[in-house]
């Protein structure tokens, strides 16, 4: 028996796809029992299974758990949650392996899977090796068992563990997502004066989309701290690893700007400690990093990337600009919304600020927000290295740690390929106006030399 995923399916750091489509139920056995496989030769013997509240999750967890039990591994399923959860099973329920099925913050018709292999992240090659096998039918035989269990009250606990931040009025906004029976638990525990928004779990996603990183998404938080004066806002993604924020002003904070706050209170106990950012984030978070007595870091863009790396240098603290935030201090090192928002309780707490006056108090720049637009799955790799190409015949001053992130003076700008989606992602960031603008019009001019424009459907 053997098996061929949709070549768009396997990502550099997720497994992808949109159901009925590109993914399916033989895909989702596949990827149980490829991964089950590698855990066993491993040594391991059992895996937990979490899934969120997309449509067809439910279905593609009892095909995984029916591909990890014919590989003679067992499955402990954790159920619906957001997939820190799963992380946290990961961690603490005697298990070798985990894997979330979630489409993230994709649109409702996508699910995928993202997996932890003997608390370490599971990507790149990895990811290719599950390919490798379902192609070869090389794949062990056995019968696993299947288990259920409920950890959402222990998980909540270790949320508050240790919890040591003051009574804040917050507004919490769980976008139908995964993680809504969880704000509801963790904010019964918490100081303060709580307002939910959406907490029911609906795979239709009937009030916005779940994903925070948009402005349009966070409309619904923004009137809601008008409304009551709140002091400050967060809103999560459909699986519960990303957050989003806005200050008691309505501004956004976004994920870098978060990462200053965090960085701030984390460094006053750990002084000198490397801070991980991704390529997308703003030179003054960078700048705020060196301030404080930090180590900053520039890192590719991607959950798994950033945790290797910060299993590698030692970092307590880490983030990307789209609201991923990986806490090693008091905590595992993996992306968890939820406990995101608890720290920034605690660090407006241990600063002595309120999280209007801490993002108001941030060095001004004047950026775009993230840019993304649709280019043919095949060429966007491609259209990049042309770029870069191009950019190092001219002698522009270029980081290639994630696609091409070019220094000029007027600030810098960005481009490189998403990992999950068809799209380019470009940003850029300035000191006024009239250089972001000319910054956009170096974009463009690459672009345009590629058979690309900005907001258009790539040339074949």
């Amino acid at each position: 028996m053997t098996h061929d995923f949709h070549p768009t399916m396997l990502r550099e750091y997720d497994i992808r796809g949109v159901v009925g489509d590109t993914l399916s139920e033989k895909d989702a056995y596949a990827i149980g029992r490829s991964f089950a496989t590698l855990i066993r030769r491993a040594g391991g013997g059992r895996i937990a299974v979490g899934y969120d509240g997309r449509l067809s999750s439910p279905m593609l967890a009892e095909a995984l758990v029916a591909g990890v039990n014919a590989a003679g591994v067992d499955a402990l399923n954790v159920g619906l949650g957001p997939t820190p959860m799963l992380y946290y099973a990961a961690s603490t329920q005697q298990v070798d392996g985990g894997i979330q099925i979630t489409g993230s913050h994709n649109p409702p018709d996508y699910n995928g899977f993202k997996m932890v292999f003997q608390e370490r992240p599971f990507f790149g090659a990895d990811i290719r090796r599950i390919g490798e096998m379902a192609a070869a039918g090389d794949w062990e035989a056995g019968e696993g068992t299947a288990e259920r269990i409920d950890i959402v009250d222990a998980y909540v606990d270790r949320l508050v563990e240790g919890f040591a931040g003051g009574a804040f009025r917050i507004g919490w906004d769980a976008g139908n997502g995964a993680a809504g029976p969880v704000i509801e638990k963790l904010t019964a525990r918490l100081p303060g004066e709580h307002h939910l928004l959406f907490t029911d779990i609906d795979g239709h996603f009937p009030n916005h989309h779940p994903d925070p990183t948009e402005e349009k998404n966070l409309a619904d938080l923004r009137k809601l701290v008008a409304e009551k004066s709140l002091d400050f806002g967060v809103a999560f993604d459909g699986d519960g690893d990303r957050i989003g924020a806005i200050d008691g002003q309505g501004r956004v904070i976004w994920g870098d700007q978060l990462l200053q706050i965090y960085a701030a209170a984390v460094l006053t106990d750990l002084p000198g400690a490397t801070v991980i950012a991704d390529v997308k984030a703003s030179q003054a978070l960078f700048d705020r990093v060196a301030q404080l007595g930090g180590t900053p870091l520039m890192w590719k863009t991607g959950h798994s990337l950033i945790k290797a790396k910060m299993k590698e240098t030692g970092s307590p603290l880490a983030g990307e600009m789209s609201g991923h935030i990986f806490f090693a201090d008091r905590y595992y090192g993996y992306d968890d919304a939820p406990y995101a928002a608890v720290r920034l309780i605690e660090a407006a707490t241990k600063l002595g600020k309120s999280v209007t006056e801490l993002r108001g108090g941030m060095a001004p720049m004047v950026n775009t927000p993230e840019m993304r637009f649709q280019v043919d799955e095949v060429r966007k790799f491609a259209i990049v290295d042309e770029v870069l190409d191009r950019l190092a015949t001219s002698g522009a001053r270029v980081d290639r740690t994630d696609g091409a992130r070019v220094m000029t003076d007027d600030g810098w700008w960005l481009l490189r390929a998403s990992n999950t989606q068809d799209v380019l992602v470009a940003r850029a960031e300035a000191v006024d106006e009239a250089a972001l603008a000319r910054l956009l019009v170096a974009i463009d001019e690459q672009l345009a030399q590629s058979g690309v424009a900005r907001g258009t459907q790539a040339a074949h």
